[in-house]
Parts: structure tokens; sequence; C-alpha cells
């Protein structure tokens, strides 16, 4: 079991998550339960899979927790597209979102590829006889 706090990756989610709940606060009112909400609860999803994912046991169940917060940012991409095409977010911000969006993003895949790249090398250690 590992400390979430202590990844690099998960800070990064937190402090989007924090920044967007900033930003949507002035979206309109009547998106409260639109798309405020969906921005708000995918990028919260980042951080919240990588803390779950670090209170399972074993690389694989991490892994696909990972894999999860990964669709999340997928989908969060998408939502600030539509929020910057509706204007709810200026130009300037929708840039540095989405700039500090795909840091996070390359940070999750490469964290995948050394969760993938453990748990194949432990699959594939021979157990040690023990007398």
């Amino acid at each position: 079991m590992k400390d979430f706090r202590n990844l690099q990756v998960w800070r990064k989610a937190h402090d989007l998550t924090l920044s967007l709940y900033h930003a949507t606060r002035r979206f309109q009112r009547e998106e409260m339960y639109g798309l405020t909400s969906q921005i708000r609860r995918c990028s919260a999803s980042i951080g919240a899979n990588i803390a779950e994912g670090c209170g399972k046991r074993g690389n694989s169940e991490f892994q696909r927790y990972l894999q999860i917060a990964s669709g999340s940012a997928s989908e969060l991409d998408y939502h600030l597209l539509l929020a910057s095409d509706l204007s709810f977010l200026t130009k300037p911000e929708y840039e540095q979102l989405t700039c500090r969006l795909g840091e996070l993003r390359r940070m999750l895949t490469a964290l995948l590829r050394k969760v993938e790249g453990d748990r194949v090398a432990q699959a594939g250690q021979m157990p040690t006889a023990k007398c």
C-alpha cells in the first residue's frame, strides 16, 4: 500500500482540480448541474482514482485505477474544450488549463508504463523454494 500524497502525479491532479473549482465558479448559473458539475467530477476523479489505486494491493489493481484516472483525464480534456467553445473559459485560461492537463496525462502515462513494467517483471520471476 502506497501513500498517494507522496506521488507527484497525484499532487498535480489535486492542484489542477482546485484550479478548476475556482475557474468554474464563474460559469453561468444554469451550468451548475451541467458542465460545471462534469468538469469538477471528472477532474476530482483523476486524483481520487490515483488515491484509491494506492490503497489496493498489487500492481495490477493499481494499474487498473491509473487507467481509470487516465480515462477521466481524457473526459476532462473534452469538457475543457467545450467550455472554451461556449466562451465559459477565456482562450488564455483554456490554454493554461489544457497545458497543465497535458503534463498530468504524460505523467499518468509514464506511471502506467512503469507499473506495467514492474508487474510484468514480477510475473516473470520464479518463486524461490523455501526449506
